[in-house]
């Protein structure tokens, strides 16, 4: 999949539709909620739209996540708004693509630095091709990451794009995870708000969740750069 890197962001849909090993998955959480039975005379109720409700992680999360099983999907660190994506973007250039600036790589080593204090284990670490997530990934995990074109960036992509990227990221938030080990996403807040409703905010939260396997996983709670402080004392 790392060939994919080669190929500017007008090609990556070939790219991505040729590497993606396509499922059946199970239909994304939509933050609807289902129109119910029809209501007298046959109509049909309207769907109500659900806002995601975050939850805030508290110390016991973490000597759970101590013991492993789990998925934490990371937003990379913030980013230098006044150097967009290109329309031309190509994945080998950094120059093409908006970065991180320094408070994103600052926050991106504090928060690897608060999971190795929590001590929690971190196994697979995979990240989206676009370098703000790679650069926070290397940050905060070192050598161990992967880069994985299936995390790629959903904004800019049409909804026959987004589907490969979406089956993916499910499959690795719902596939098991070993005990002893935490399987780690660095990837974007669009992903996340495409999958089940969830725009991650702000950059660097990262989002536990627990994978169930057959496509399908809960989310627990979310961990705010600024949060590690308070759960590690």
């Amino acid at each position: 999949m790392t060939a994919c890197l080669r190929f500017a962001w007008g090609a990556l849909w070939g790219c991505m539709a040729a590497t993606a090993a396509m499922g059946q998955s199970a239909p994304a959480h939509d933050g609807t909620l289902p129109s119910g039975s029809a209501a007298a005379g046959g109509a049909i109720a309207t769907p109500q739209v659900v806002e995601f409700a975050e939850i805030k992680a508290t110390p016991p999360l973490l000597a759970q996540l101590r013991k492993g099983g789990y998925v934490l999907y990371m937003r990379h660190g913030n980013t230098n708004n006044d150097i967009p994506d290109q329309p031309q973007l190509d994945l080998a250039d950094c120059s093409t693509q908006r970065p991180l600036n320094a408070q994103g790589r600052a926050v991106a080593k504090q928060v690897g630095e608060a999971i190795r204090r929590a001590r929690i284990p971190v196994g697979e670490v995979h990240a989206s091709p676009l370098c703000r997530a790679r650069e926070t990934a290397e940050l905060a995990f070192g050598d161990k990451v992967k880069t994985n074109p299936l995390l790629m960036y959903t904004a800019h992509l049409t909804s026959a794009q987004k589907a490969p990227v979406l089956a993916h990221t499910r499959a690795l938030l719902s596939a098991p995870v070993a005990k002893g080990s935490n399987r780690v996403l660095v990837a974007h807040a669009p992903n996340m708000a495409d999958l089940i409703g969830y725009f991650v905010k702000p950059e660097g939260t990262v989002v536990v969740l627990r994978p169930e396997g057959d496509n399908r996983f809960t989310y627990l709670a979310s961990i705010h750069p600024d949060m590690w402080a308070r759960l590690l004392r």
